[in-house]
């Protein structure tokens, strides 16, 4: 991403836009909640999504629900359209992992090559069916580029160095999947850059209008 003119004034969202960017989220993070539903035959619980501004230094406060310390494992994703351009991540404890195998009948020794494939699948399902449920309320398309493993066991401070230091603040919007019964969640985190805050917030305006 091309560097940005560093800012006079920091991004400031109002109750009201943070208020729809957070209803926004309810819906798309319904759409892919039910294809993750569907898929593992199980109840997928569902949060109020977090909606925060935050300086990209700052970046690991944007996960409330997962330990700091534990290992986690991370795939990271891109996209961009319509001037919007942003990154989505999806974040696992390590200690889901066996359950979530087996939810989606994995069979074999556990090794770190199905590890990968289990990131990558679970990724692509929710990252999919969300950025589709945004782009469609916000009248735009996205394209996304190929996925890649962030890092694998870490804890999840060093998954979330920052590495765009052309970033100063980030719109994070960050949806826990849990499912009923079973001692596993997720983590999907949509990050975008400050420039798309600005387009995004003209798009919301309109929503707000009717």
């Amino acid at each position: 991403m091309k560097p940005e003119a560093i800012r006079a004034e920091p991004i400031v969202l109002s109750d009201i836009q943070r208020d729809c960017y957070q209803e926004i989220a309810n819906v798309a993070m319904g759409q892919a909640a039910d294809l993750l539903a569907r898929l593992l035959n199980v109840f997928v619980e569902l949060p109020i999504p977090q909606v925060n501004l935050f300086e990209i230094t700052d970046l690991h406060m944007a996960l409330q629900s997962l330990d700091q310390e534990e290992a986690a494992s991370a795939v990271c994703q891109g996209f961009a359209g319509d001037g919007i351009t942003g990154e989505a991540l999806i974040i696992f404890n390590d200690s889901n992992f066996d359950d979530i195998a087996r939810l989606m009948n994995y069979t074999g020794e556990h090794s770190e090559a199905m590890h990968v494939e289990l990131l990558m699948d679970v990724a692509n399902i929710l990252i999919g069916a969300f950025l589709k449920g945004l782009a469609e309320q916000l009248d735009l398309a996205f394209s996304q580029g190929h996925p890649a493993v962030l890092g694998q066991h870490k804890p999840i401070r060093d998954l979330l160095r920052p590495t765009h230091q052309s970033w100063h603040q980030t719109l994070a919007i960050e949806i826990i999947y849990a499912l009923e019964n079973h001692p596993v969640n997720c983590d999907l985190l949509l990050l975008f850059t400050e420039d798309s805050i600005e387009v995004m917030n003209k798009k919301i305006a309109y929503l707000l209008e009717d």
